[in-house]
C-alpha cells in the first residue's frame, strides 16, 4: 500500500504547519521544541491515512479503538508489539478495558490510560506472560468531570507507591484530556495544574518512577498545553480532518 503524491504533500504541509505552533509555543515558554513530541490520532481513519502519515514524515501515532486499530496495523503489514520494529510508536490513547489487556499489549507500544490500580496490575501482570516491559502514563481527570476517566490529582501519590514493584510496566508520566471549551485559554489552569502536580509527585515518586512526560494538549489547544509543560501533544483534526 502507497499513498498518492498529492496526499503526502498535502499532510506534510498540515504536519509543517503544527509543527511550526509547537516551536512557537516552546520559544514563548523558554523550552526546546526537540523536548516536544507530537502524537499524529489516527482513530477511525482507514489504514490507508496510517500509510500517508507514514510517507509524511510522522512517526508516533495515537489510537482509541483497539479493535479497529489492531485490524488497520495488520492490514498494512505493521509487526505486533515486540515482534519487530513498526515504521511509528504506536500509543493506545483511549479507555482501556481490562479484559482489552491483551489485545492492547498485543499491537501497542506505549499505553497512555492507566487510570486504576487493578488495570495496572493486570498490564503488568500479562505484560510479564509476553514478556515485555511496557511503558505507561497515569490518566488524571484533572477535570473532575463525572463522564471522564482517571485519578483524582490526590491519589496519584498512593498510586505511585502501589506500583512501584510492578516489574513489567514503567510509569513514565501523567496524561489527561483537558475540558474541551472553545476559548483555548479556558484551559490553561487545567494544564497548570497537571504540570503542578507532575512537580509534587516527582519529589514523592518511588526511584522506578520517572515521570518525565506529560501528556496533554489536543487539536484545538496545543499549543496553550505546550506553554505550560506538555512533552507530548495528541493532535488529529489539524493533521487528518474531521473523523471519517
Amino acid at each position: 500500500m502507497s499513498s498518492q503524491p498529492q496526499e503526502i504533500t498535502a499532510l506534510s504541509r498540515r504536519l509543517a504547519g503544527v509543527q511550526e505552533e509547537m516551536a512557537a509555543a516552546a520559544a514563548r515558554s523558554g523550552r526546546d521544541p526537540r523536548a516536544i513530541r507530537l502524537v499524529a490520532v489516527t482513530k477511525t481513519h482507514p489504514a490507508s491515512v496510517l500509510q500517508t502519515a507514514v510517507e509524511a514524515g510522522i512517526r508516533e501515532i495515537g489510537e482509541n479503538y483497539l479493535q479497529e486499530a489492531a485490524e488497520k496495523f495488520a492490514r498494512l503489514g505493521w509487526p505486533e508489539a515486540g515482534a519487530g520494529r513498526a515504521p511509528v510508536t504506536r500509543h493506545a490513547i483511549g479507555h482501556l478495558q481490562s479484559n482489552k489487556v491483551r489485545l492492547a499489549l498485543q499491537w501497542f507500544d506505549v499505553i497512555q490510560t492507566v487510570d486504576s490500580l487493578a488495570l495496572a496490575r493486570r498490564i503488568d501482570r500479562i505484560a510479564g506472560e509476553m514478556g515485555r516491559s511496557v511503558p505507561v502514563l497515569i490518566e488524571i481527570n484533572i477535570s473532575r468531570e463525572p463522564s471522564k476517566f482517571g485519578l483524582f490529582p490526590e491519589d496519584v501519590e498512593g498510586f505511585l507507591a502501589a506500583t512501584a514493584n510492578l516489574a513489567h510496566i514503567q510509569v513514565t508520566g501523567l496524561m489527561t484530556i483537558g475540558r474541551f471549551e472553545p476559548d483555548v485559554e479556558a484551559a490553561r489552569g487545567e494544564f497548570i495544574a497537571m504540570r503542578e502536580l507532575r512537580e509534587r509527585m516527582r519529589r514523592v515518586a518511588p526511584p522506578t518512577v520517572s515521570l518525565d512526560e506529560l501528556s496533554m494538549g489536543m487539536s484545538h489547544d496545543f499549543a496553550v498545553a505546550i506553554e505550560e509543560g506538555a512533552t507530548i501533544v495528541r493532535v488529529g483534526s489539524r493533521l487528518f480532518g474531521a473523523r471519517a
